[in-house]
């Protein structure tokens, strides 16, 4: 009686126990045909979105470029007028001549600043794609970012098109800031007072303490002095630390080759040395103040850091074609079956019916 009882009661749990297991298959079932299902739709958005951000980004970068173009070579912003002290001895450095007679000249800083990352990302996007190209792991490279999954182009191209554009894009950046910070502060050079060229007397200088605030205080050329009035950050110290680390960040980043745990280290600490010693003459030169300089580096190294980081994700390509598909080839498996699991209350019921019958026997 206590056995057949015994008996019932593990058959009930044991449908219980299968109830549930059907029950949480077709749960797992609609999950996944529900993933797949968001994941084609998600796609299909994407593609038709990627134009739209394609043209926006283009506005914005051809706006970057106009916005530096009135910054420094237009007078549609003012630049703000500081007073200064007579006698002031933060402003009496003799003047050290143009800009093309320095150590570190315009042109040379631009041409670096322009030609050596380009060079350097090129080489760099070639040698990798020849690298993945005798791997075999080209056909699982990036598609274009104009058509998504309609077209192919070449993952060489795509890549460097997008490293050398957000580098010209903080390039712009950069330049926009540092004029702005100019234009804003209108800090005075170290040598103004040699260019200005106060008349002491008729402005009534009998102390030192005496502040001098009018416009027209200066006697000397009005171009010298008012690029004598733009110094506040320096513009050559955020570019070449700007091209330093952006350049230093990418080879970190992107050279992976064995026997460069030296190479790679002494490379990037190389140009931010060169960034650095480029700030340094223009203190040595009377031309910036250490905090103009200091600002500028700040600056340079902030707008590097935040493209690398969060914009092209420390160059890093999207995922391969085949991680993209995975959830596309879930459609075509099978739907999931659970095997039937004996649940212990079976094992625990039969167990009692062989002992039973072993001992009635």
């Amino acid at each position: 009686m206590q056995i057949a009882t015994m008996d019932k009661t593990s058959s009930k749990d044991l449908r219980r126990f299968e109830d549930f297991l059907s029950e949480w298959k077709m749960l797992v079932n609609s999950f996944c045909v529900n993933m797949i299902t968001n994941s084609r739709h998600s796609s299909q958005r994407n593609h038709i979105a990627l134009p739209f951000f394609t043209l926006l980004e283009m506005v914005i970068m051809a706006g970057t470029v106009m916005l530096a173009y009135y910054f420094e070579y237009t007078d549609t912003f003012a630049v703000n007028v500081q007073g200064f002290f007579c006698y002031e001895g933060a402003y009496r450095k003799p003047y050290p001549g143009p800009e093309d007679s320095s150590a570190v000249p315009p042109v040379l800083l631009y041409s670096l600043t322009a030609g050596v990352p380009v060079l350097v990302i090129i080489v760099g996007e070639t040698a990798v794609f020849c690298l993945q190209l005798a791997t075999k792991d080209f056909e699982n490279q990036e598609k274009t970012i104009l058509t998504g999954d309609c077209c192919y182009i070449n993952p060489l191209v795509r890549r460097t098109i997008r490293f050398l554009g957000i580098y010209a894009f903080g390039l712009f950046a950069t330049d926009i800031f540092v004029n702005a910070g100019q234009v804003v502060t209108g800090n005075l050079a170290p040598h103004f007072l040699a260019l200005c060229k106060p008349n002491y007397t008729a402005l009534g200088c009998k102390q030192y303490t005496q502040f001098i605030s009018s416009a027209h205080a200066c006697t000397g050329n009005p171009d010298l002095i008012m690029k004598a009035r733009k110094t506040f950050p320096s513009k050559e110290a955020a570019l070449s630390i700007y091209a330093a680390m952006y350049l230093a960040m990418y080879i970190t980043s992107t050279v992976k080759a064995r026997g460069t745990r030296l190479a790679k280290p002494v490379l990037c600490l190389g140009l931010m040395c060169l960034a650095f010693l480029t700030g340094i003459n223009r203190v040595a030169e009377y031309r910036n103040h250490w905090s103009d300089v200091i600002a500028g580096f700040i600056i340079g190294i902030s707008i590097a850091v935040f493209l690398v980081v969060c914009v092209v994700n420390n160059f890093r390509g999207r995922q391969p074609e085949h991680e993209h598909s995975h959830m596309d080839n879930l459609a075509q498996m099978p739907m999931i079956s659970i095997p039937r699991v004996e649940s212990p209350l079976e094992k625990r019921s039969r167990r009692w019916i062989c002992q039973a019958v072993a001992e009635g026997t």
